[in-house]
Parts: structure tokens; sequence; C-alpha cells
């Protein structure tokens, strides 16, 4: 096995997270305007083989894990030939995928026997009236739908994310950490990022929700939430589990519990750029070293990512207002 590379900060860098797209069926508020948005050009995105050539590069310096987000991944016409290349690469212990599930039930069948182990779905409420209003376009019932057919297909542990934010779904957590009494499913609930300079970076700063307000409403409705062990130093999620469930409740908190010292990440965007960070502007372009046509590409893009991971940066100064100003959630996939 190769050596998972390490940072300048001595960080073992060995996941690699891969927008496919920026396009998304839903217009959540902090992460997407329902006007004026422009996206990447056809031509301009990674294809299928392009992505798999970079994920052999990665697996080679030693990354392991492979998370495939968006936008909206499943609005990727060839997500199960990606799924099946990036599956197929010697090395690559852990794919998973970030989606809102509503087209899932039409491909999770397909995605699962090209080799997609896990799924991670975006859903900020049960209740239908708020999810219109937090998360604009769809329905619980599709969602949920798409929740059934993940379990249905055997994809475990299945993995609820919830973006808190205040006066929209704040009150409606402990409807979502009740799901895993019953359930070996985790629900992380997750602390807004303002990234970018829009609309959405405006409702991130202005309806932040602390993780020490929603762990307190949880436990006043549910009972207390027992710590579990950190079996992975670089987990961003803080686990607990209720009296008696089976699940675990999660609380990712880049904001006020910030893990920048254990982040073991690096990200892809869709048009091609190494995101160094995702509170952080700095890119490195790969497009060149994939379509230099030279013979060498793997050997270049090998150089682009080992150059990526030690300029990676360390902490962020949201405290002081600073923060991702050149891409917005929807084109870093989180």
């Amino acid at each position: 096995m190769q050596p998972q590379p390490t940072d300048r900060f001595g960080r073992r860098i060995h996941y690699l997270r891969v927008s496919l797209t920026d396009h998304c069926n839903l217009r959540c508020i902090y992460c997407m305007p329902v006007r004026g948005l422009t996206f990447v050009p056809h031509d301009e995105l990674l294809n299928a083989s392009e992505i798999e050539t970079v994920v052999r590069a990665a697996v080679a310096i030693g990354f392991d894990k492979v998370r495939l987000t968006g936008g909206e991944p499943t609005m990727r016409t060839d997500l199960v030939e990606i799924v099946r290349r990036v599956a197929a690469v010697d090395g690559v212990r852990d794919l998973s995928m970030t989606t809102n599930a509503i087209l899932l039930p039409g491909i999770i069948h397909d995605l699962v026997a090209a080799g997609l182990k896990r799924v991670n779905v975006h859903v900020d409420t049960l209740n239908p009236d708020h999810l219109k209003r937090v998360m604009r376009f769809g329905s619980i019932a599709e969602i949920w739908a798409g929740i059934e057919s993940a379990v249905a297909a055997g994809l475990s542990p299945l993995k609820l994310n919830c973006v808190v934010v205040r006066d929209y779904n704040d009150a409606d957590v402990v409807d979502l950490a009740r799901l895993t009494i019953d359930r070996e499913w985790h629900v992380r609930f997750i602390e807004l990022m303002p990234l970018g300079t829009d609309e959405c970076a405006r409702v991130a700063m202005a309806n932040f929700v602390p993780s020490s307000e929603t762990r307190a409403r949880i436990r006043a409705a549910l009972g207390d939430l027992t710590p579990l062990p950190n079996l992975d130093h670089a987990d961003e999620s803080r686990n607990f589990r209720l009296p008696g469930a089976r699940g675990v409740v999660g609380f990712i908190s880049p904001v006020s519990e910030p893990y920048c010292g254990t982040c073991n990440r690096m990200r892809l965007t869709a048009d091609g750029k190494l995101h160094l960070c995702l509170l952080h502007d700095t890119e490195l372009d790969l497009k060149p070293a994939l379509r230099n046509g030279n013979g060498h590409t793997l050997d270049a893009v090998q150089s682009v990512l080992l150059r990526g991971i030690q300029r990676k940066p360390t902490g962020h100064r949201l405290d002081e207002g600073v923060h991702t100003e050149n891409r917005r959630m929807f084109q870093l996939g989180g």
C-alpha cells in the first residue's frame, strides 16, 4: 500500500472529494440562488475518463477514499460510468456520494452494481412546508423515496446531512435526530458556512446556529447524548447516541468547533481545479495536466496533486469575516 502523503502541517491527506457538476435540481437558500446563475460550459467539465485519471493519480500517491459530490451528482448523465471507472481503480478503498436523493430511485441499482458503497443524503427537514422554504424545490416525498431506495439497495451506513438555518429548520432538528432511535442511520447536523459574496453568504452569516445550540435542543427533547469514541481522527463529525438508539447523531461544526488541524481532504471542482481548502480561495488548475497530450498525463497530474498538498492551508478566518469569495457551495460540494 502506498504511504499517504503528508502536508507541511503533518496531516495525512488521502481523501479526494470530486465535484461532478455545478448544476442542481434544488435551490437551497444558503447554497444556490434562484436567479442570476452561470454554469460551467459542458466542454470545460471534466469527463469520465479525466476524472478516472485524477483518481488514478491520487491513488498512486496514497489516496484511498473518494466521494462524488456536486452540485447534484445525479444530474450527470454519465454518473454510472464515472462510478464504474472510479470503483475499478485498484486502491480506492471507499467510494461514496453525497446527493439529495431525488433522482436516486431510477439509478440506484446501476450505481451499486458499478461499485458505489455509500451515500450521504442531504435533507434539511422532514416538515414539507419548511422544506419548501429552505430547499425551495423538490419535496420530502421525493427525497424520502430516494432514502428508501438507498436502504433497499443495501448502502450502509446511510447518512443524512442537515444544514441548520435559524428561523427555517432549527426547530425541526429533533424530528431528524429521532430517526436514529429505531434505525442504524447517521444523522448529522452541519453549521452554516458563508461562501461567495451573494445572498446565500448573507443567509449563512445572518442565520447561523452553533452546534452547541442544536445539541441542547435535541438533548432537551430526546434525552442525553452519549459521546461515541472517535474511530477516525479526521472525521469532521463529533458523534453521539441517544438513549437506547440504534443510530448515531453527529455534529459538524466548522465555524464554532473547527477541525482544520485534522483535515485529510482535497477537493476537485467540476471544471478541473484542485481547491485546497473549503474556506480558502487557493486553487491549482489540473486541466492543463489532463489535456496536455504529451503522453505523461498521469505524472503531470500527480505533480499538481503533490504541489497542492504542500500548499494546503490550515485554519480559517471566519471570526474575522474572511471566507471563500470566488466559489460558492454548489461549486465545491461541501
